[in-house]
């Protein structure tokens, strides 16, 4: 089947290609791949260079998808993965999320949800054994659903395909798992029908065989007996008895008679084994993509639900309108005397600017287009009509509509007001001006009292701190890692530490936080470390109790005295006036900001400011309100022990902070 790359994917736990085969066939370009096992890698790369040369060359094919950066990876249309099966396997030990006993096999889902979160695909295809279904009673398939549905807003289909289902003869029950991010209520995919075989395990090996369908491909326990109830690669064949060979295994998975395998026997084996039935995924394939197609079609028109946060940018928006003047706050956010007068409102993502011609009338002035229009402000937005919105926002929950804004939108004659994509520091951009000077196109952050406290740094992989566990033997990880208890991260580390083991601090586990930390301060890697397991072992979750705490121990470690408090608690202001203007955790920073201020709508309702003009008030602000958060353990790959291909044991934290 010809390519005309009609679409893009991501293949992630790649193992030879099985998935990238099956898309390739329908038209799909991969733009990223990742596989940990060096022995598949080669069988991968000796097989799509030639087809997906610009994979390898731009270094697109990645070996561990815990230190892949999910803003770094190419956009792409669909993120197809096989994610590892042997934690949900009937053959392992089924440990699920909790396998940590082979470099955190067990929770390497997260980072697929930690990829979508960012980058946004219109569909995933998600492939693993039928037991994860029923493990742990149904509850990792409920966790993986919930994150899916709830957290990233895909619509979640599933079914158990079998290879046989769609023309190969092997049996290989897989729950096939397939999502559209813009499908909204409206839900239609439909699996494929059913189709007969292609051919039969006697084609296979081009002899009378006594199975039709052949046994599942499996790793390991390959040998047995062939009247063994455990045997899967022995067959009877014109009378004899005979070993499959990675010769019957391509034929039984799908994949060509050209398809090389650079590597021995044993390892083919084993590769086929963990691969994907060709067929099966480039048939449900077909129809997501066909589906996926048919959703691009209808989705042209406005989001009308947002949450608390993405309605509360839209209110201030429109207060400024009104209001034209910002009130600069103090550390307890009482307004201060500075006050901006305010020209011109926009942001990054609106055609449209929005003029402030006097206290009755705006122009507004499409930036594309240079068209314009005025408005008197009162004719649109009233007292009433604002304090309205506010109450509404305060009642809402979740993701709801507030047909109030759809008519105010409309009037104004812009489609939405967000600051657009997870990765902006800007929300609103502002042309302000006092007595003494004027500053144009000055970016602003928006931060929101009227529903859930708003988050200064959010939990990702990103945020994952790594210390290597000395002095403790690995026979401990389960009676670690199964302490369940309400405050199981500070009983984990106390029972860590009172069987000796010492937390040496390794690093972020991704290079950019390194870098970003270095870039703050040379020692701001170690002292985040300490805030942490103050933080994860002392329960102390304000930032400033924090600061006191490590300032009375005297010691950040052995190298780095920490007497001088007042060096100390300047280097963590900084740090949080970085997070807030400047840098993410998963972007490489520059040291510049890209916002200059914060705007802050309180629970009251009132809105007031923070610049850079009064930085003193801003640090005394975020030094004073900021905490420490406990985010999803298992949502974020951290707080249990685990154990790497070296033989040493880690154990990770995570930094989430709020206001």
């Amino acid at each position: 089947m010809q390519n005309k790359e009609e679409f893009t994917f991501i293949d992630l736990f790649s193992g030879i290609g099985g998935f990238h085969l099956a898309m390739h066939q329908l038209g799909g370009k991969c733009v990223f791949a990742s596989e940990m096992d060096e022995h598949a890698r080669i069988t991968y790369e000796h097989n799509f260079k030639k087809i997906a040369p610009e994979l390898f060359y731009s270094g697109n094919f990645n070996s561990d998808i815990r230190k892949a950066m999910p803003t770094k990876i190419p956009d792409f249309d669909v993120l197809c993965a096989g994610f590892p099966c042997q934690p949900f396997s009937q053959a392992g030990y089924k440990r699920g999320f909790n396998d940590n006993h082979h470099s955190e096999r067990g929770n390497l889902f997260f980072n697929i949800a930690e990829i979508l979160e960012a980058k946004k695909p219109k569909a995933f295809f998600l492939e693993n054994v039928r037991g994860i279904v029923t493990h742990d009673k149904g509850n990792t398939f409920k966790v993986i659903r919930n994150i899916l549905e709830q957290e990233l807003g895909y619509s979640f289909y599933y079914q158990i395909v079998r290879a046989s289902d769609y023309g190969l003869p092997q049996l290989r029950p897989r729950a096939f798992m397939i999502g559209f991010r813009d499908e909204a209520f409206m839900r239609g995919f439909i699996f494929p029908t059913k189709k007969p075989l292609k051919y039969t395990m006697s084609d296979v090996w081009g002899g009378e065989c006594s199975r039709e369908i052949g046994f599942t491909l499996r790793v390991g326990g390959r040998g047995s007996k062939i009247d063994d109830r455990r045997n899967w690669d022995a067959y009877l064949v014109d009378g004899v008895v005979k070993q499959l060979t990675p010769k019957e295994g391509k034929k039984m998975q799908g994949f060509p008679d050209d398809f090389d395998f650079p590597v021995s026997k044993t390892q083919a084996i084993k590769q086929l084994g963990n691969s994907v039935a060709v067929d099966a995924v480039r048939e449900v394939g077909s129809q997501m993509i066909k589906y996926m197609k048919s959703l691009d079609a209808k989705n042209n028109t406005m989001k009308k639900t947002n949450n608390k946060g993405e309605w509360t940018e839209l209110l201030v928006f429109i207060r400024l309108l009104v209001e034209q003047r910002l009130q600069l706050a103090n550390a307890d956010l009482s307004p201060n005397s500075i006050v901006f007068n305010i020209e011109k409102i926009t942001n990054n993502n609106l055609e449209s600017e929005f003029l402030l011609l006097d206290k009755s009338k705006i122009r507004i002035v499409n930036q594309r287009t240079r068209e314009k229009k005025e408005l008197i402000i009162s004719e649109v937005l009233t007292p009433e009509l604002l304090e309205k919105l506010l109450q509404t926002i305060k009642l809402g929950k979740g993701t709801f509509e507030i047909p109030d804004f759809q008519i105010i939108q409309d009037q104004l004659g812009i489609s939405i007001v967000k600051g657009g994509t997870s990765k902006q520091k800007t929300d609103i951009v502002l042309d302000i001006f006092t007595k003494e000077w004027n500053k144009p196109n000055e970016g602003f952050s928006i931060k929101s009292y009227l529903g859930n406290k708003p988050t200064l740094l959010n939990a990702s992989g990103n945020t994952n701190f790594v210390f290597q566990i000395e002095n403790l033997d690995s026979t401990v990880i389960d009676e670690v890692n199964n302490i369940n208890t309400r405050t199981k991260l500070m009983d984990r580390i106390n029972v860590i530490l009172e069987k000796g083991g010492r937390f040496k601090y390794i690093g972020a586990e991704r290079e950019n936080m390194e870098y970003n930390l270095k870039l703050v301060d040379s020692l701001m890697p170690q002292i985040v470390g300490h805030i942490l397991l103050a933080f994860y072992k002392n329960r102390i979750s304000s930032i400033k109790d924090i600061v006191d705490f490590i300032h009375k121990e005297g010691k950040l470690n052995a190298d780095i005295d920490y007497s001088d408090k007042e060096s100390l608690i300047l280097k963590i202001q900084k740090l949080l006036v970085d997070i807030l203007l400047g840098f993410f955790a998963g972007t490489k920073w520059d040291g510049s900001y890209e916002s200059n201020g914060t705007i802050v709508m309180k629970k009251s309702g009132e809105m007031v400011g923070f610049h850079i003009i009064d930085v003193k008030s801003l640090r005394e602000y975020l030094y004073h309100n900021i905490k420490l958060d406990t985010p999803s353990t298992t949502r974020h790959r951290f707080g249990q022990l685990y154990i790497e291909k070296n033989s040493k044991l880690y154990f990770k934290l995570n930094l989430q902070m709020r206001f």
